[in-house]
């Protein structure tokens, strides 16, 4: 019989399997896919976000069903994908989401969105290391992606800036869990406009990656396990 898919989509901070370390023990129960998202690679050049892409990329990695995980900007093509196609999504657990078109007005969101903006247009006066530090901070990047190179980390990170945030619509319908670190006001403000449409919210307190603790990774493991059951329970 064959394993229950969980498609892992990361943010800005790693990708592929080394952007979920504490997420590679569901591989006994489940078919775990780490995907990459477009302009993340050891060897392409790097490139700047492509939602609509990587959403694509997550439906095919879905396949005929399976459950959904996005951490910070990854939130995004999850939930395009998820609308695209909510018949394949078991789940969608959704961590430290950086979804801005869904909060654009409300005040932390604005404050952050006013700062990526300062930093852009400081960007070309900036050396490599001194805006990746910049970036790093805005963005809560704490995760060294892959052992690249400064000069490829600060290429792709120039290229991120300007891609942070998408036109998105609510899911109808799909089983959503918001996971936030209980930090920063940006993302519990997105994470409060999601529960407004049906979805739980739950905090553990532990910084912008609360899935790379154990009480955290418990947590995002006992989401999944939880809609299972419930699929189970309507068989």
């Amino acid at each position: 019989m064959s394993k229950t898919p969980i498609v892992f989509v990361h943010g800005m901070d790693g990708y592929g399997a080394a952007a979920w370390p504490a997420q590679h023990l569901l591989a006994g129960t489940y078919d775990c896919l780490f995907l990459k998202r477009t302009g993340f690679d050891a060897v392409e050049p790097p490139a700047g976000s492509d939602f609509e892409a990587d959403a694509a990329i997550v439906i095919d990695a879905l396949g005929s069903g399976g459950h959904l995980v996005a951490h910070a900007q990854g939130a995004v093509p999850a939930m395009m994908a998820a609308v695209l196609r909510p018949d394949v999504v078991r789940s969608l657990v959704l961590v430290e989401p950086l979804m801005l078109s869904l909060t654009s007005e409300l005040p932390a969101t604005a404050a952050f969105v006013a700062r990526v903006a300062q930093l852009i247009n400081r960007a070309d006066a900036l050396a490599d290391q001194a805006f990746l530090t910049e970036f790093n901070t805005l963005m809560a990047v704490t995760v060294a992606p892959n052992h690249e190179s400064l000069e490829r980390r600060a290429s792709r990170a120039r290229l991120l800036l300007t891609s942070t945030g998408a036109a998105l619509h609510i899911i109808a319908g799909v089983d959503t869990t918001v996971l936030t670190g209980g930090w920063e006001p940006l993302y519990e403000e997105v994470a409060q406009a999601l529960a407004t449409t049906g979805a739980r919210h739950e905090i553990h307190r532990s910084g912008h990656r609360p899935h790379d603790t154990a009480e955290g990774a418990a947590m995002l493991a006992g989401f999944i396990a939880l809609a299972d059951a419930e699929v189970g329970s309507h068989s």
